[in-house]
C-alpha cells in the first residue's frame, strides 16, 4: 500500500510540473499576477547557520599551531511573510521578514586549562549557541522573461537580524557557561530562484546566502580566563537557506 501511494504521488507531481512546460494545448496561468503593484505571501525554509571566525593570534592558536576554536553548523528551519512592490516589468522590491531558529556549536580546545586534566574534556570545551533571529531582508529582485509558466530571477539586498537569545546584556559569561553575542546585526544577502505559476498560486523555490557585516562577539568579563571569548578577535554569522515561497 505504501509503495502504491508513493507511486501515485510521484506521478501526480510529474504531471503537475510537466504541465508547466508542454507547448501543445498549453494555457498560461496567472498571466496578470506580476502586473499587480502589491502582492503578499508566505515562505517556509530550511537553514544552515555557521560562524566565520577570526582567531586571536595568541589565545586562538594551540601549541602545534592548529586552531584552538572550531565551529560546527547545524540545520534548522524558519518561516515568514512576503511583501512585494512592483517597480516595473523586471524589477520588484521585496520585504521578507521571518523567524529563524538556530543552533550552533563552538569548541574551545584551550579551555581545557580551566579545568585541569580531570573530567570529560567536552564538558568544559563545548558551547552550544542557541539563537532565535528575527530576520528582515530588503531585496531588489530582477526577473528574466517568463518562459511558459516559469520565470527565473536573481535578487540582492540588505538584512537586519535581531537575535532574541544573544545574552548580550547578561552579567554572566563563559566562566558561568554563558556565551554572549550582539543583539542587533546587519548584513547582506544574495538569492536566486525560479517561480512556477499554477492555477491559484505562484510557487518559488529559491537559494539564499546571508552574511553578517558586524562583529557579533561580546567579550568576556575582565576576570575570565582568555581561552574563551579571548580566543577570538571576531565572529560573524553566515547562513544558507533553501526557501519555498507561496504567493
Amino acid at each position: 500500500m505504501k509503495k502504491s501511494a508513493l507511486f501515485i504521488i510521484l506521478i501526480g507531481f510529474y504531471c503537475s510540473v510537466s504541465g508547466q512546460f508542454r507547448t501543445k494545448d498549453r494555457m498560461d496561468k496567472l498571466e496578470s499576477f506580476d502586473q499587480k503593484n502589491y502582492s503578499w505571501g508566505f515562505f517556509l525554509n530550511m537553514n544552515q547557520f555557521d560562524y566565520s571566525l577570526v582567531l586571536d593570534p595568541v589565545n586562538g592558536v594551540n601549541q602545534d599551531y592548529s586552531n584552538a576554536v572550531e565551529t560546527k553548523p547545524t540545520y534548522s528551519f524558519g518561516a515568514g511573510l512576503i511583501g512585494k512592490k512592483r517597480l516595473n516589468d523586471h524589477f520588484d522590491l521585496r520585504l521578507e521578514p521571518g523567524l529563524q531558529f538556530v543552533q550552533r556549536e563552538l569548541n574551545f580546545q584551550k579551555a581545557a586549562y580551566l579545568a585541569g586534566t580531570s573530567g570529560n574534556p567536552e564538558d568544559f570545551t563545548k558551547r552550544i549557541v542557541k539563537s532565535t533571529y528575527v530576520d528582515i531582508p530588503l531585496l531588489l529582485q530582477f526577473h528574466g522573461w517568463r518562459w511558459y509558466n516559469s520565470r527565473p530571477y536573481v535578487a540582492g539586498g540588505i538584512n537586519y537580524m535581531l537575535n532574541l537569545q544573544s545574552n548580550e546584556m547578561s552579567g554572566d559569561d563563559n566562566q558561568q557557561g554563558v556565551f554572549r553575542s550582539t543583539t542587533h546585526n546587519f548584513g547582506w544577502s544574495a538569492e536566486m530562484g525560479i517561480s512556477f505559476y499554477f492555477g491559484r498560486f505562484k510557487l518559488t523555490p529559491a537559494f539564499r546566502g546571508t552574511f553578517m557585516l558586524n562583529n557579533e562577539l561580546v567579550a568576556d568579563n575582565p576576570d575570565t580566563k582568555p581561552y574563551w571569548a579571548g580566543s577570538l578577535n571576531s565572529l560573524k554569522t553566515r547562513a544558507f537557506f533553501f526557501i519555498l515561497k507561496f504567493e
